[in-house]
């Protein structure tokens, strides 16, 4: 039997979310279906509603960033049974057969990983909905398990905001003696202060101004530094080893590369709507590189959430019911939360009960 799920939606593009009723497939062989307890709202939830990136169908459940208890298996999974505290995170399938997915790099799945909202399932017409709902059904391939002291509402957010900024770290190396820089202390770059900080590399935080100073102290930088304040960038040239930009607001991007050491490098996880310009002189000058980096991979981000427990990281949030979710989405827009929102789900079912 189809499940019956109640969550929010946006029916058109820059529409508010409201409530919207929906059904999920039965659980075939290998699902996991899970009730979701909680979900975090991430930037790219509000780029998506909004049809900023292009390529966004409705109705969108959004929502990504899922926590929650294993309500039913299928008779074939093997990983997962009915109590388990488990997550979703940006992705629910792939292909499998390419050779990132061989690599566990889901996320580089050479035919697209399937996301776990606004995308397609792998039977080529089944539209996926997100965590703004009561209930999700997943293979138990792409369910991540959530260590058991870790809140749930707290953990949420490490399903796309932590793996976005561990990745990264652990790739380009991070630990001690290595000076990394994270530019802007929001709901992406307060889990790069911790993670690098947890890591043991020299932390600074470049923000537009020195507001959120005492707050990242807090949270492990060594240094903080208003990058509207032009000696920053006099002070700071050639220092940093590596530099993560988790802004999607537009920078000059050669004022920070210059900001890197010899073979330096600045990896971009914040994603501009518009097109940023790179300057020849700004790479060579010290044969310095730029790259990306996008979310994890299943096996990556379950060795986050271990690491993240074995340190004691969560993320900061700000628990909101679902009824004020597009007041959320404005405090997002206008950087108004310290540092990340999370849904309250159960919120769903409370109205519906009166």
């Amino acid at each position: 039997m189809v499940i019956q799920v109640h969550g929010y939606a946006a029916q058109q593009a820059k529409a508010g979310l409201a409530p919207y009723s929906f059904e999920r497939r039965e659980p075939g062989p290998f699902d996991v279906a899970i009730d979701i307890s909680y979900c975090g709202i991430c930037h790219t939830d509000i780029h998506q509603v909004g049809d900023e990136w292009g390529g966004s169908t409705f109705p969108m459940v959004p929502g990504h960033e899922i926590t929650g208890i294993v309500s039913q298996v299928g008779p074939k999974v093997t990983r997962y049974k009915v109590g388990d505290r488990v997550g979703v995170g940006c992705f629910v399938n792939s292909c499998r057969k390419c050779e990132p997915c061989r690599k566990n790099l889901e996320q580089y799945c050479v035919e697209g990983m399937t996301t776990t909202y606004n995308g397609i399932e792998r039977d080529g017409k089944t539209r996926t909905q997100g965590g703004y709902s009561n209930k999700i059904v997943v293979d138990e391939n792409y369910v991540l398990k959530i260590p058991g002291n870790l809140p749930l509402d707290k953990t949420a957010p490490l399903l796309c905001a932590g793996i976005t900024l561990y990745s990264p770290l652990v790739h380009w190396k991070a630990g001690p003696g290595k000076k990394v820089a994270i530019i802007g202390l929001g709901g992406i770059g307060h889990m790069g202060v911790k993670i690098a900080h947890a890591l043991g590399a020299e932390v600074t935080v470049l923000s537009h101004s020195l507001k959120k100073q005492e707050d990242g102290k807090k949270l492990g930088a060594n240094y903080f530094y208003a990058t509207s304040d032009p000696k920053t960038f006099e002070k700071l040239k050639g220092y940093f080893d590596l530099i993560i930009n988790t802004v999607s607001a537009e920078l000059d991007w050669n004022q920070y590369l210059e900001l890197l050491a010899l073979d330096g490098v600045m990896v971009v996880v914040g994603i501009p709507e518009k097109q940023t310009p790179v300057g020849s002189f700004s790479l060579v000058a010290g044969r310095r590189s730029l790259a990306g980096s996008l979310i994890g991979g299943i096996k990556e981000t379950q060795e986050m959430l271990d690491f993240c427990s074995k340190n004691n990281i969560t993320s900061e949030v700000e628990l909101v019911p679902i009824q004020r979710v597009n007041e959320a989405y404005k405090r997002v827009v206008n950087s108004d939360v310290r540092y990340r929102f999370v849904i309250d789900i159960k919120s769903i079912e409370q109205k519906e009960s009166h």
